[in-house]
């Protein structure tokens, strides 16, 4: 039988001290080898890594953190790390960040607030520098929490007059464009589909019913809203939905391309010409939306401009700055193509 040995504890571990009493330097000395390697010189650097590689010694960063006031650590939290509109945004902060010698704790938040919360207790043993959070909808604890820890907050995609630093996009103005385009095409019966439900797809949801009532042309009942995550499947169901509550539509409004998609394969699959007998539009203008056949009128959101410009704007805070604005639109474009 083969005896296992005992894994070590943590006090069993190599210390830093340990590794400066073996090569007979201090513990400074080990210290600057591995953070500021340029001081010490390469035989002795060699040294000090054979003997870290050898005793498996992890550096202490909460206690690095601590004695430089600064973990270079960020937290960043989104909604989805399967979404191509959040990869996105990603993309934009760690060219940012990581640039600037910065880690990023990424956490799915799953479009909950109390997961949310979750997350950045837990990530709170890291100590981080800043915060990156999506939206304005975190919990009365949270709130508090990031109120009481003076940490640094950008809040990413949407937009606030409150004074939070934030960099993002009107979202119910980029709602009620998508609206105006369709009454101007001569559409008079306009559905709206809307699924998952977070506070950006509800801002969408407000700008379309303001442009149809502006033109005296509300229309409750092709207004289909489902709480279930977002994906082509449920936009080809929703279709059949909408189709039976609201016979007479001419157009729809998908609150994003994934629903727009399904919607023009299940067009398709019941031979509904698009745009002729129903017009389709979606919103974030996924790659797809240019290469379907017919080609998906949608929103352009900037996505990695929007990560890159809240990093930006985290990073001044981090390094004492005061940001010029604390409120960057980077605005949205409207694509017009053939399903309208």
């Amino acid at each position: 039988m083969t005896i296992r040995k005992p894994r070590p504890s943590q006090s069993e571990r190599a210390t830093l001290a340990d590794i400066a009493f073996r090569v007979g330097v201090s513990s400074i000395t080990v210290s600057r080898a591995i953070h500021s390697p340029q001081l010490v010189s390469l035989a002795l650097r060699h040294r000090i890594q054979a003997l870290i590689d050898e005793t498996g010694y992890v550096p202490n960063r909460a206690a690095r953190a601590l004695a430089r006031a600064r973990s270079d650590n960020v937290v960043v939290l989104i909604p989805s790390l399967s979404n191509t509109v959040f990869t996105d945004v990603l993309a934009g902060v760690r060219d940012v960040l990581h640039a600037q010698g910065y880690r990023t704790l990424i956490g799915d938040t799953r479009y909950s607030p109390d997961e949310e919360e979750n997350l950045f207790r837990a990530y709170q043993e890291h100590a981080p520098d800043g915060v990156l959070l999506t939206g304005f909808d975190q919990t009365p604890t949270l709130q508090s929490i990031l109120k009481k820890s003076a940490l640094p907050v950008v809040h990413m995609m949407e937009l606030t007059e409150s004074g939070a630093f934030c960099a993002g996009s009107d979202q119910r103005d980029a709602g009620f464009a998508m609206a105006s385009h369709l009454l101007e095409r001569g559409y008079r019966r306009i559905g709206f589909l809307g699924a998952q439900l977070d506070p950006r797809v509800m801002q969408r949801l407000q700008g379309y019913r303001d442009a149809l009532r502006g033109a005296g042309l509300p229309y409750e009942r092709g207004e289909i809203l489902d709480p279930t995550p977002s994906s082509i499947g449920l936009g080809v169901g929703m279709l059949g939905r909408l189709l039976l509550q609201a016979p007479d539509c001419d157009a729809v409004f998908c609150c994003n391309d994934d629903l727009a998609l399904g919607v023009l394969f299940e067009a398709q699959r019941r031979n509904l010409q698009v745009p002729g007998q129903l017009a389709v539009a979606g919103f974030n203008d996924l790659a797809a939306a240019e290469w379907v056949s017919p080609s998906l009128t949608t929103i352009a959101t900037p996505r990695y401009e929007i990560g890159h410009a809240a990093a930006t704007m985290l990073l001044r805070q981090m390094q004492g700055e005061a940001p010029a604005n604390a409120s960057i639109n980077l605005g949205y474009a409207l694509k017009v193509r053939e399903s309208t």
